[in-house]
């Protein structure tokens, strides 16, 4: 039986800074891992009318995807979140390539219930959660999604998994040595259930027929599970695949990530110092790559970057 998860507290009180922020520096995911949800979903007897996405953030999935529908809804328990995505949003720019997109605060088990007007009972078609399932109670959650999507319905989860440095790059393994000891030894305290779901590529994550109590509108039999990684799959799962980015943009990147912004509440002084989590991660790659020949200001790395899909399909 899985483990309930605590309620996510570090995204939720962000503010629209914050949000913004999150927009400008979170990779996006590839074109192909979209066209395989769609494909999934249409093939199996969905409609592409209505989408719903869950603990949409700034809305990065939600704008991809909305194309695709006739409306499309994102829901988020961040009020900064929202306030970025709607900010963000094609409709605000009064463009006609993206149906209009509604952004409200709600949570993952309730699923808009509340709003005003409420998702309607069996009202939607596809129900999306990108990086974010695992904070929610997973059960309530299904049992929320079981209400609202109609027959034929599908739930697409999918997450980030623990990004590796690509075994090219220079002085690789003992770059990747040190940054797991300094996440060990800093950023340990500050991992999550969520986080350790995320790194462990959604094993022990709560399945509609692990929960408690079941939620009986969503077959094991019907249930699709993809992994992608660079050595054992050649599909992409982020825009641009295996990544290469300048230490500055690493910074923007790692920042972003809850466990870094928890150390750096508990640690506010050391914040932008050399004692900051990430710039000691941004010193030893330095250190380690100049080690290897790289030449000062011509420092990259490369990930090797990994992920899941998790597809249910309601009867």
């Amino acid at each position: 039986m899985a483990t309930p998860t605590p309620k996510e507290k570090t995204f939720t009180s962000f503010t629209p800074a914050q949000g913004s922020n999150y927009a400008r520096n979170r990779p996006g995911y590839h074109p192909n891992l979209f066209k395989t949800i769609l494909t999934h979903h249409t093939s199996t007897g969905g409609a592409l009318t209505t989408l719903l996405d869950v603990g949409c953030g700034p809305g990065s999935a939600t704008f991809a995807l909305a194309p695709s529908f006739t409306s499309a809804t994102g829901i988020d328990p961040s009020e900064g979140m929202i306030t970025t995505a709607r900010t963000l949003s094609p409709s605000a720019e009064n463009t006609s390539s993206t149906p209009p997109i509604r952004f409200e605060v709600s949570s993952a088990e309730d699923l808009g219930a509340h709003l005003d007007p409420p998702i309607a009972d069996a009202s939607v078609d596809l129900i999306t959660a990108a990086t974010a399932a695992h904070w929610f109670d997973m059960a309530g959650f299904y049992a929320a999604a079981a209400r609202v999507l109609k027959p034929d319905g599908t739930i697409a989860l999918w997450s980030t998994g623990r990004t590796r440095m690509d075994p090219s790059l220079p002085n690789g393994e003992a770059i990747q040595a040190a940054i797991d000891e300094i996440e060990d030894r800093e950023l340990g305290p500050f991992m999550e259930q969520g986080n350790l779901l995320t790194r462990n590529n959604y094993v022990g994550l709560g399945l509609p027929w692990t929960v408690e109590p079941p939620v009986e509108q969503f077959l094991e039999k019907d249930f699709v599970r993809k992994d992608y990684a660079p050595e054992t799959s050649e599909e992409e799962f982020f825009m641009g695949g295996s990544m290469e980015v300048n230490l500055d943009t690493f910074e923007k990147i790692i920042g972003t990530m809850s466990p870094v912004q928890r150390w750096r509440e508990a640690h506010k002084e050391d914040v932008g110092t050399k004692r900051d989590v990430v710039k000691m991660m941004r010193s030893t790659m330095e250190r380690l790559l100049h080690e290897a020949g790289v030449e000062e200001g011509k420092e990259v790395v490369r990930g090797s970057l990994r992920g899941v899909l998790l597809m249910f399909k309601k009867i």
